[in-house]
């Protein structure tokens, strides 16, 4: 009788410590789901992480100068090419060489002065190209790529009145690549046109 009770309070033992030993292992187990499905939750998080968090953003240098309505030419352009329309670009065009000679440089410095005269001479004869070339889209689009290089340095050097965005397309010129300067996130690629407007990413924000 002694031994069957003894061997009876053996087994309880054994089945309270299996018992305590499970519970140990479960909360283990499900503490260390519990830090896996966290991780897999932050990485998630950065994985959607916005493309914002990736532009760059510049702070154009403040002047004097009203690059409005010149710009405002430019952007019209970008719009007539993403949109195939090469005599609407070469109207634009023209406007680009109306407008720069209205530009005010009284408030520039002598180094401000010869920098712009560099930006003016090549933003001219790129426009006066497209102007000259109703009918040959993909030799106005070449020089827009010139061109907006720069309507970059003019830009960031001399200022803008309103957030600019420099959007790339990784595509154009056998897969060199070029970049347009937009008001809008929106891509519509002016180097593709309706083939393939929405080729392209923002790299930079001009502020």
């Amino acid at each position: 009788m002694k031994i069957l009770v003894f061997s009876l309070l053996a087994i309880g033992t054994l089945a309270l410590t299996s018992c305590k030993e499970n519970k140990e292992q479960k909360s283990t187990t499900e503490t260390s789901m519990q830090h896996d499905m966290s991780m897999m939750s932050d990485n998630s998080a950065m994985g959607d992480m916005p493309m914002d968090e990736k532009v760059t953003v510049i702070d154009a240098k403040k002047t004097s100068a009203n690059l409005t309505e010149l710009y405002s030419h430019y952007t019209h352009l970008t719009f007539a090419l993403s949109g195939d329309d090469d005599k609407e670009a070469v109207n634009t065009a023209k406007g680009i060489l109306e407008a720069l000679p209205k530009i005010n440089k009284k408030g520039f410095s002598a180094e401000q002065k010869k920098e712009y005269a560099e930006l003016e001479s090549s933003i001219k004869e790129h426009a006066q190209h497209i102007a000259d070339n109703a009918g040959n889209i993909d030799h106005q689009r070449e020089h827009l790529d010139l061109m907006s290089e720069d309507f970059y340095d003019l830009l960031k050097d001399f200022g803008t009145s309103k957030t600019v965005y420099k959007i790339f397309c990784p595509m154009y010129n056998d897969n060199k690549g070029a970049f347009w300067l937009s008001d809008s996130r929106e891509i519509k690629n002016p180097y593709y046109g309706k083939k393939m407007a929405s080729c392209g990413e923002v790299q930079e924000e001009i502020k």
